[in-house]
């Protein structure tokens, strides 16, 4: 670490999420400084990044004046080759990228201190999970909260809620096809052990949190594991944990307006994103080690589902976001072969896909890059099944 008294704070990414932190570093964070901002873009082609004189293009550079590295890019293959070169210099890295997460942060996180940050939902389940079990709750289900959901949204409708939410159209429609949830829970899944009850997880409908956290955590007690998941609740945003605690107590947590028992709802009903990534970058820097990453041995990953016919020789430029392709929870020793949604960059599809299928590795052609060779060494043999 730098010995002076500021921390120097690297930057991976210029856009809506990276842009927020580097303002919370500069104005609001005593004792950091933030340092360099790696974009592969031309420096003078981001007009509204707010602190451009720290721009840089150099990977080398970035690394050589940070003492962190903060990755929220959201492209999966720049953010594997960066976390690559941060783990051979010795640098901590604390990612908002659940996307590079699922795909091939597993083949890092026994090889440096590299943890997802608070303020999306794994960070804020995570920190929930926290408190839960400090409290004395057994966790049952790890649990995120959905407004919205359309499985095949148009290009017009994305670019106009784009437009409207000020986000780029790739992660619009992200989340609105369901992609990003999957992602995210299939990387709480992986942090805490739990599982899934089936492929695209349950999803209940329910505009009552409270209701639909009850019902998957009687699934999660049939199942005898712990399970990730999300209810599909308009006007609700937010995380939640349900979990048990000893008979003993219940008579005051009834008295602490958590209800009857045996199951025990705790929300946070926000997530912050960008503003409470500093809670993660001062938890490492104080020497409280990881929130939450994919493990090295993960047992859910996110498969690709055809949301349409897709011809041979079809060109994939990205998978997630895209109107070919959206995301689904499964366990890996269900899905053998699978190609990992997040690898889907710059491919071109090998044959023709019918509408609902999941893709394989046989299925698209791949560029070459670290990314392909991390995630072929993770996916794709078969995976042991979960005890």
């Amino acid at each position: 670490m730098n010995s002076s008294s500021h921390q120097r704070i690297g930057v991976v990414g210029t856009g809506f999420i990276a842009s927020g932190f580097c303002r919370i570093v500069q104005h609001h964070a005593a004792g950091l400084t933030l340092s360099r901002v790696l974009t592969r873009r031309d420096p003078a082609a981001c007009p509204g990044f707010p602190f451009p004189d720290r721009l840089t293009r150099s990977l080398q550079q970035l690394l050589d004046e940070s003492d962190l590295i903060v990755e929220c890019s959201g492209d999966v293959l720049h953010a594997t080759v960066v976390v690559h070169a941060a783990m051979r210099a010795g640098k901590p890295v604390v990612t908002m990228n659940s996307e590079f997460q699922v795909t091939t942060g597993s083949w890092f996180a026994d090889k440096g201190l590299i943890t997802e940050a608070e303020g999306d939902q794994p960070g804020s389940i995570a920190a929930l999970q926290e408190e839960a079990v400090m409290m004395g709750f057994k966790p049952l289900v790890y649990g995120n909260m959905k407004g919205f959901l359309n499985l095949n949204p148009t290009a017009e409708e994305m670019t106009y809620w784009s437009g409207k939410q000020g986000i780029s159209v790739e992660q619009t429609t992200s989340f609105t096809d369901g992609t990003k949830i999957q992602i995210e829970q299939a990387l709480v899944a992986n942090a805490f052990g739990a599982t899934i009850t089936r492929q695209g997880m349950e999803g209940l409908r329910n505009s009552n949190i409270q209701e639909g956290a009850t019902e998957l955590a009687r699934r999660a007690t049939g199942l005898r594991h712990a399970i990730s998941d999300y209810v599909l609740a308009p006007g609700h945003a937010g995380v939640f944990v349900v979990g048990t605690h000893d008979e003993t107590e219940w008579r005051a947590l009834n008295y602490l307006k958590l209800g009857d028992g045996p199951y025990y709802v705790l929300t946070r009903p926000f997530h912050l994103c960008q503003y409470e990534i500093i809670k993660t970058v001062r938890r490492v820097l104080a020497g409280g080690g990881v929130l939450l990453n994919n493990t090295a041995k993960p047992s859910i990953s996110v498969v690709a589902i055809a949301k349409c016919d897709i011809p041979q020789g079809t060109p994939i430029h990205r998978a997630i976001g895209g109107y070919l392709l959206r995301g689904e929870a499964a366990r890996i020793c269900d899905v053998p072969g699978h190609v990992p949604i997040g690898l889907i960059q710059n491919a071109t599809v090998a044959r023709h896909i019918e509408a609902g299928e999941m893709l394989r590795f046989d299925d698209v052609d791949l560029p070459p890059s670290l990314a392909l060779e991390i995630g072929q060494s993770l996916f794709a043999q078969p995976a042991a099944p979960l005890a």
